[in-house]
């Protein structure tokens, strides 16, 4: 049967990950969109398995400990992390699953399994991602709308830092246009499925 993979999307804060993503799961069924374990606790308006899987402390870190997590970290003091078992389901289905974590969970996840496929996202130019950061504030949940200078400065220290490891990546996309980006993903995504490594192994069931 025919097996999904797994594809990490990374990208630095204001790259619009969150537009580009929901643009790539327009009327798509086929694809799984990873959702990821939080012991916070969840906000108005979200629901438990669509937004996060919200669980408390002691079962998340029994999770660690029975090495249920792809990769986990802790932010202001919860953990997030990506459970194995969701992605496996999804894979089993025949779904390619898309991960949407940074450069530091994406590593991990590689560790674990390293045909995971890798897709780095950047902005068309470094002053657009600073437009963008300053103008519009980031994609990411815990900060919509405008941040702060100093908020704006730290995003744009770190996002140097991402993109000196967009070489590591296996793909790298610019992000000009929504339309081009989520065109070169679907591009890469179906590139990966016509490896003959996959198709042979299908002919000799």
């Amino acid at each position: 049967m025919y097996k999904g993979k797994t594809f990490i999307i990374s990208g630095p804060s204001g790259v619009g990950k969150s537009t580009v993503l929901k643009e790539l799961f327009q009327d798509r069924d086929d694809l799984y969109f990873s959702v990821s374990a939080t012991t916070r606790p969840p906000r108005p308006g979200e629901i438990n398995g669509v937004h996060y899987h919200f669980t408390d402390v002691d079962e998340f870190r029994k999770m660690i400990s029975e090495d249920a997590f792809l990769e986990y970290a802790e932010y202001v003091g919860n953990f997030y992390g990506t459970p194995k078992k969701f992605v496996d389901e999804a894979m089993e289905q025949g779904k390619d699953v898309v991960l949407d974590i940074e450069v530091q969970g994406a590593l991990q996840v590689v560790h674990k399994r390293p045909d995971v496929v890798r897709i780095f996202i950047a902005p068309p130019s470094w002053s657009e991602l600073e437009r963008r950061l300053t103008e519009r504030g980031t994609d990411t949940e815990e900060s919509r709308g405008t941040d702060s200078p100093e908020k704006v400065q730290k995003r744009l220290v770190r996002a140097k830092v991402e993109l000196q490891t967009a070489n590591t990546y296996d793909y790298f996309v610019i992000n000009d246009t929504v339309e081009r980006a989520v065109r070169e993903i679907n591009a890469i995504m179906l590139a990966e499925h016509c490896k003959p490594a996959e198709r042979m192994a299908i002919l000799s069931e």
